[in-house]
């Protein structure tokens, strides 16, 4: 069953890398008591998540704390090496959480997975933006298309806000 708005997101933990090192972060660090941009891409360094839809929360980032969320994440199906990797090439380092999903339990427990192995890259997440409070999901924007990052964009995220 897919995540709906009202639901409380599942228990997760992401591996996020910092300046030096890997942490562990729950879901209950990052959004117990806060306010937070969630958003999820197919893969990391792929086209439409590193030319569109990445950018536009990069670009946005201070308008979307402005609106008074606490903090933006990125969640992804990939390790958090490729996270690093993608948080530091794109200029996102320490501006947005990049966490890693590494075995989809996160994307899966959501119901939020989809299965892209026709195009090589296994199971994936959908590409979706959500606003949480306190742990809840306030507002949800899945894409129907993998390759848009229109309703799950930040100017979507925006008028939402």
């Amino acid at each position: 069953m897919t995540i709906a708005i009202g639901d409380k997101l599942p228990a997760a933990t992401f591996k996020e890398k910092t300046s030096d090192r890997p942490v562990e972060i729950s879901t209950e660090q990052l959004f117990n008591g806060k306010r937070v941009v969630l958003f999820a891409v197919p893969g990391a360094f792929t086209p439409t998540c590193s030319l569109n839809h990445l950018p536009g929360y990069l670009e946005n980032r201070d308008t979307i704390l402005s609106k008074g969320v606490d903090d933006i994440a990125v969640v992804a199906v990939n390790d958090w090496h490729v996270m690093g990797a993608w948080a530091q090439s794109s200029g996102g380092m320490g501006k947005i959480h990049f966490l890693a999903d590494w075995d989809a339990g996160f994307t899966k427990a959501l119901g939020l997975d989809t299965d892209l192995s026709a195009g090589g890259l296994g199971v994936r997440s959908k590409r979706y933006s959500m606003l949480v409070e306190d742990g809840v999901v306030i507002s949800l924007n899945v894409e129907e298309s993998p390759g848009q990052a229109t309703v799950s964009g930040a100017a979507r995220m925006l008028e939402q806000l």
